[in-house]
């Protein structure tokens, strides 16, 4: 795909247009260079402003240089949840056997709960090894009917029915008494049984 028609590229392109104070001009130059050795020095140059150093690993992310993943995965576990959208969606991209390892550990680290959301899709997509086991994890972290986080665990029920692996059973389960998990959860093991219920939230695989 033509860079220039990626939606999201041009969505990120859009959102860091807003954080150029006085730098149109390098910000112009950056969005249009095509050598991943450009990208690739940008990453590792000291000063770089944030925005650049996002536009370079993106750009590698896709092109599936392995010099991105550092830098895109600082930037899935990065506050600002549009970062998070943006970085996830190179990860995917990108090809790297690192990269589900890496989601897992940022998915399970209790003391970044609040930034897992992302990480989470992410191994939905990926359907690596380490997705299955670490969405159950938090997933049974997630349990409790006033957890503030349970927009994760929700993201963490979709991914499970989506994923189809009977492991996710017993987690399942436990979620169908949740107040905000339970209709999902419904779902999720209906899909685990081959039944298709009407109204489920689910992608195509």
């Amino acid at each position: 795909m033509d860079i220039a028609r990626d939606p999201e590229f041009c969505s990120m392109i859009d959102r860091l247009r807003d954080e150029i104070h006085g730098d149109s001009e390098t910000f112009g130059e950056l969005v249009a260079r095509e050598d991943p050795g450009d990208f690739a020095r940008v990453l590792t140059a000291p000063g770089q402003p944030l925005w650049a150093r996002e536009i370079a690993a993106f750009r590698l992310g896709l092109a599936g240089d392995p010099r991105a993943f550092e830098a895109l995965v600082l930037l899935l576990n990065h506050r600002d949840p549009e970062r998070c959208v943006s970085a996830a969606y190179a990860l995917a991209r990108l090809g790297d056997p690192r990269t589900a390892r890496a989601a897992a550990a940022l998915a399970t680290n209790e003391l970044r709960v609040a930034y897992a959301l992302l990480p989470v899709r992410l191994l939905t997509e990926l359907r690596a090894p380490e997705s299955v086991p670490a969405l159950i994890t938090v997933l049974e972290r997630r349990l409790k009917a006033d957890d503030p986080h349970w927009r994760v665990g929700l993201a963490c029920v979709e991914g499970l029915g989506a994923l189809g692996d009977g492991r996710a059973r017993g987690a399942l389960q436990a979620a169908l008494p949740h107040p905000r998990l339970g209709a999902a959860a419904r779902q999720a093991l209906a899909r685990l049984d081959g039944q298709a219920l009407p109204g489920g939230p689910w992608p195509e695989p």
